[in-house]
């Protein structure tokens, strides 16, 4: 398998782009490496300019839950770029998939469509403020919200390698004005918001945690939260961007049955498109300009072709398909999960529905800091290589998630879980199975 013009082009980007990329994970810094440079996807393939396939399990971090470019969804878009790009104002199609998202999220009274999963959280946030006069922002380590400077405070995910798992630039005021907090730990929790209640406009969380790997948030951690932030006239917000339409239409919080102040939204509602969303209670999105004095705007928020295409997508996601694709993870994790067992390997693969990473200890971990204490990075790289000499593709951090598609089958499903095991069996000792 040779890479020459990857590497070719990957010079070309050094040239003209920070880094050659325009995300840092994407430089393939944490597993050695010239990153691939890809010329298309289709389906669970994606295809490096050297004509490399592989299958592809980032699926555009977690937004192609159809895989890639599935038909509808390029019929879709396709169909509305032949009548224009963008406009700068409303259309039908930020209707209909408003329409639809309110529908199907109890707790989203109404909504607003932005660019990014960052511009959702930062533009929630800013809100919370306006509605409730305060300004202190409470999140948890290790959850990652973007790159707004009130969050990059203990992220997890690309950042984690920085010092102080922070970013320099972030200025002291917002330091001092975001609380990070253990990840699961109601009792901390329920401790800070009680002492800092008059300053708190808000607590945001990730109910599934995807950038320090996989950590579903217990139950009662998030009922707690829910409760602690009522009682105290704290806006609660959930982000959802990574877990919104992914395992079933209300995200996790119908399925934990939370109802949050706030909600924001991404990845999947787009349907691979550039998007961003961020809705909730009505009296708190009145707030929101041009009904009130909260301001956020944005030139291509909105856009139509997303908005057709992102409509497309969630369309596709009937109950029918999050039973197949949920019971397709859950095999597949079962049976990595016994293989470990069974060969006494300190690994153990954590998951939530079809989000899935690989820990380097056998028990499950609840927050950040056991999440780095079970994190290899040495032997990630090792294994992302291997992966990727088969023709698999894998995130290129070991405190990603991976993803698993409505279009990957049993047998792409059974050659992963095979090669994972050459890859652990040769760690071993041992002969492959």
């Amino acid at each position: 398998m040779t890479n020459a013009n990857s590497q070719k082009f990957f010079q070309q980007a050094q040239s003209v782009m920070v880094g050659g990329v325009n995300s840092p994970v994407r430089a393939f810094n944490s597993v050695g490496g010239n990153p691939l440079i890809i010329e298309s996807g289709s389906g669970t393939k994606i295809f490096d300019v050297d004509g490399n396939g592989y299958t592809d399990y980032c699926c555009g971090w977690g937004s192609l839950i159809l895989g890639h470019a599935h038909r509808n969804v390029v019929l879709a878009g396709r169909k509305r770029i032949n009548k224009g790009i963008s406009y700068g104002t409303t259309t039908r199609e930020e209707i209909d998939i408003a329409k639809y998202i309110v529908e199907h999220v109890p707790s989203i009274d109404l909504l607003r469509f932005v660019n990014s999963g960052t511009e959702a959280t930062m533009s929630a946030i800013r809100l919370a403020r306006g509605f409730t006069k305060k300004s202190m922002l409470v999140k948890f380590d290790g959850c990652y919200h973007g790159h707004f400077d009130d969050l990059l405070i203990k992220a997890g995910s690309g950042v984690a390698k920085l010092k102080e798992s922070s970013s320099l630039g972030i200025t002291r005021n917002h330091i001092e004005g975001t609380l990070s907090l253990p990840y699961n730990d109601l009792q901390v929790a329920e401790e800070t918001l009680a002492r800092y209640k008059d300053e708190i406009a808000c607590v945001i969380v990730e109910p599934v945690a995807g950038n320090m790997g996989v950590i579903p948030a217990q139950k009662e951690f998030l009922q707690g939260l829910r409760a602690l932030t009522k009682k105290f006239n704290i806006v609660f917000i959930l982000d959802e961007i990574i877990t919104g339409f992914r395992m079933r239409p209300g995200g996790v919080q119908v399925e934990y049955g939370i109802t949050p102040d706030l909600t924001c939204l991404g990845k999947i509602i787009g349907g691979g498109f550039p998007v961003g969303a961020y809705g909730g209670r009505r009296e708190i999105m009145e707030c929101l300009a041009p009904l009130g004095g909260v301001y956020q705007a944005g030139t291509f928020s909105g856009n139509p072709v997303v908005m057709r295409s992102g409509l497309a997508t969630l369309k596709m996601l009937t109950p029918a398909f999050y039973e197949i694709l949920n019971r397709k993870a859950e095999h597949f994790s079962q049976s990595l999960n016994q293989y470990f067992k069974d060969n006494n390997i300190s690994a153990h693969l954590s998951v939530y529905k079809s989000m899935l990473s690989l820990r380097f200890q056998k028990d499950p971990v609840q927050n950040y800091a056991e999440a780095q204490g079970a994190s290899n990075q040495e032997l990630y790289a090792q294994l992302f290589q291997y992966l990727l000499s088969q023709g698999i593709y894998f995130p290129p951090a070991d405190l990603e998630s991976f993803f698993i598609s409505g279009v990957h089958t049993q047998k792409a499903l059974d050659v992963l879980l095979k090669k994972i095991k050459e890859f652990f069996n040769t760690k071993k000792g041992r002969s492959h199975d």
